[in-house]
C-alpha cells in the first residue's frame, strides 16, 4: 500500500473510527531517508495514536539502524515488512523474497528489537511459495525473536494475489502463537471479517486494498460507523483530493487520480459503469487542482441535486 495509504488517506480512515493504521512502507536504507519521497511517506497525522511506520530491507544491521531512526523521530510501533510481493521490493531482496530465508528473518528480527525499546510487529505471508507454505515457521521465529504481533496475508509470495486467500495457514499461526495474530487477505466487508474471525481466532483483521476508494471502510468494518450514504461518500472523496493537493503540491494533481477512480469505481449509485468511466477519463485529462475540485463538486451536484459539502 506503499503510494496509498498516505498521511491524507490515514487521517480519513482514522475518523472513520479505524482502531489501528501504519504508515507507508519505506526503504530501511539509511542513504533514502532524506529523500522527499521518504520524508512524505513518513508524515505522521496529529491525533492519531500510536504511531506506526513499516520498513523494508534484508540487512539485519540496516533495519536495526532504520528502527532507531524512526524510534527516535517518534514512532511508537516499527513494522517490519516480509509480506510485499512487488516486484521492484523482491529483486531488492526485501519484503516477501525473505520468507524463503528463516534464518535471515530471525536475524532481522532481532537486531531491530535489540535496536528499539519500542515493540516490533511483522507482516508476513503464508509461506514463500505452495511448495513452501512456511508460514507457521515464519510467525514462531518471529515471536521468539521478540516480535509483539504478527500480521498474516493468507497467500504465499509466490501467488501474490492471485486466486483467494486461504485461512487455515492463518488458524495454525494463531494456534501456535502467545502475541496477537492479525489476519488479512480478501476482507471486504463486515460479514467477511467476522467468519475469518471465527474461522482462525484471530485477535484483529487487517484492510488493505478493499478500503482503496472507501477510507470509511475500516471504521465500518469495526463497528463504528453505519456506510455512508452517496452525499457522504461524494463529500468524502473531494475532501480527500482537496487535502492530497495541498499535501503533495503540484504533484498531487496527478497522484489524486488513482484515488478517485477507486471512489468512483465503488459509487455505483451514480450510473451505469460505462458512466462512471467516462467521468475518470475526463478527470484524468484535468492537470489543474481548481479544475479537478470543480469538476467533482459538478459531479456531486449532478448525483445529489445540492452542493457538496467539502
Amino acid at each position: 500500500m506503499a503510494g496509498v495509504t498516505d498521511a491524507p488517506f490515514r487521517a480519513l480512515a482514522w475518523r472513520f473510527g479505524a482502531g489501528h493504521v501504519v504508515g507507508e512502507m519505506v526503504s530501511a536504507k539509511g542513504e533514502l531517508w532524506d529523500t522527499e519521497k521518504s520524508r512524505l511517506r513518513r508524515q505522521t497525522v496529529t491525533g492519531i495514536s500510536p504511531v506506526a511506520v513499516q520498513i523494508a530491507g534484508g540487512d539485519p544491521e540496516t533495519i536495526a539502524a532504520a528502527a532507531r531512526r524512526h524510534w527516535q523521530d517518534g514512532a511508537d510501533i516499527v513494522d517490519i515488512n516480509f509480506g510485499c510481493p512487488a516486484k521492484k521490493v523482491c529483486r531488492k531482496a526485501a519484503g516477501s523474497a525473505l520468507l524463503a530465508d528463516e534464518q535471515l528473518v530471525a536475524r532481522i528480527i532481532a537486531a531491530a528489537v535489540a535496536a528499539v525499546p519500542v515493540p516490533i510487529t511483522v507482516k508476513i505471508r503464508s509461506g514463500f511459495s505452495p511448495a513452501q507454505k512456511n508460514g507457521v515457521a515464519i510467525a514462531a521465529i518471529a515471536q521468539e525473536e521478540g516480535a509483539r504481533a504478527v500480521v498474516v496475508h493468507g497467500r504465499t509470495r509466490a501467488c501474490r494475489f492471485l486466486g483467494a486467500a486461504e485461512y487455515d495457514t492463518v488458524a495454525a499461526i494463531k494456534s501456535r502463537l502467545s502475541i496477537p495474530v492479525i489476519a488479512n487477505g480478501d476482507i471486504r466487508s463486515g460479514i467477511e471479517a467476522r467468519e475469518v474471525l471465527t474461522a482462525t481466532g484471530v485477535d484483529a483483521v487487517m484492510i488493505g486494498r478493499a478500503a482503496l476508494g472507501a477510507p470509511w471502510l475500516l471504521g465500518q468494518i469495526a463497528g463504528e460507523i453505519e456506510e455512508p450514504d452517496t452525499a457522504e461518500k461524494l463529500t468524502t472523496m473531494i475532501e480527500h483530493v482537496r487535502a492530497g493537493h495541498a499535501f503533495y503540491g503540484p504533484a498531487g494533481v496527478r497522484i489524486m487520480r488513482k484515488h478517485v477512480r477507486w471512489y468512483l469505481e465503488k459509487l455505483v449509485a451514480l450510473g451505469s459503469e460505462a458512466q462512471r468511466h467516462s467521468w475518470i477519463r475526463s478527470f484524468n485529462a484535468l492537470d489543474e487542482a481548481p479544475a479537478q475540485l470543480e469538476y467533482l463538486h459538478s459531479l456531486g451536484v449532478r448525483a445529489t441535486g445540492s452542493p457538496m459539502a467539502a
